[in-house]
């Protein structure tokens, strides 16, 4: 294994640059638009950000492969994800979420975001990156682990977007406000967009992980998976779900986030 560590290194610092400056610019943006929820459009710009710095400082230090793989593949996800959360939330309110974070502020409420908000979510990108920060300066050839990475990388676009697109048409439709979605990927898990996500990020890893020392980058994926599954993603999400009539009855069916075919029976 040739893994240069100096240019690995330089990079770090790069992409820390690199993810300070879009946080900034977002802190900028969230003070014109009046809101902190500015922030979930660039969650997605942030994987982006760290995948460009990668693919620019891993010239000639990587297989040209892998290289363009570890691009391509946060480049799709972000971009995507971004376009999706930034469409979404046009003309909406703060989200409720800040508003009760920001509710803890003490001291100069700015600075308590920069810490709570954008510091933390910059820290949880650098970490979560790491699949594509080590795989971009591994030098062995792609092997099979790879891309099997791709096609779980795959599955997990499918999920998030087929997901996001059947819940944007049900909430479109008046007839259904208030219901809970029960249709489509719906049927066999309760997060199909969250479970997506956290395939993208275990085929990233996979795509690193097929050589040494990507393997090492385990912790990237289940940091992702934790956070969507006990975090700030399907936890939240199902407290706010439970006051809907129906809940009970759709939560005691389906899977909670691995889809599987729903229960006939509800159990008690």
């Amino acid at each position: 294994m040739n893994f240069d560590g100096s240019a690995f290194a330089g990079t770090l610092a790069w992409a820390g640059g690199a993810l300070a400056v879009v946080l900034l610019a977002t802190f900028v943006a969230s003070k014109i638009a009046g809101k902190h929820s500015v922030i979930d459009t660039t969650w997605g710009l942030l994987f982006v950000t760290v995948a460009i710095v990668v693919f620019v400082r891993s010239s000639g230090h990587t297989d040209p492969l892998r290289r363009w793989l570890l691009l391509v593949l946060p480049l799709l996800w972000g971009l995507r994800l971004a376009w999706h959360i930034g469409r979404r939330s046009i003309g909406k309110a703060e989200d409720p979420r800040y508003d009760q974070l920001l509710a803890k502020a003490k001291g100069n409420p700015d600075l308590y975001a920069l810490r709570s908000i954008y510091l933390l979510q910059g820290l949880l990108a650098f970490v979560i990156a790491a699949p594509i920060l080590v795989g971009g300066f591994e030098d062995k050839p792609v092997r099979v682990l790879a891309w099997v990475g791709v096609v779980v990388w795959a599955v997990g676009v499918f999920f998030e977007a087929t997901g996001d697109a059947q819940m944007e048409r049900f909430r479109g439709d008046p007839a259904n406000k208030g219901k809970v979605i029960d249709v489509g990927l719906w049927r066999y898990t309760r997060h199909p967009n969250y479970f997506g996500d956290a395939c993208v990020w275990w085929g990233i890893f996979l795509v690193a992980a097929d050589s040494l020392p990507g393997v090492v980058t385990v912790f990237a994926p289940v940091t992702m998976t934790l956070l969507l599954t006990k975090g700030s993603g399907a936890r939240i999400l199902e407290r706010h779900m439970s006051k809907r009539d129906g809940w009970t009855e759709y939560a005691a069916r389906t899977s909670m986030f691995f889809p599987l075919p729903p229960k006939k029976r509800p159990s008690a």
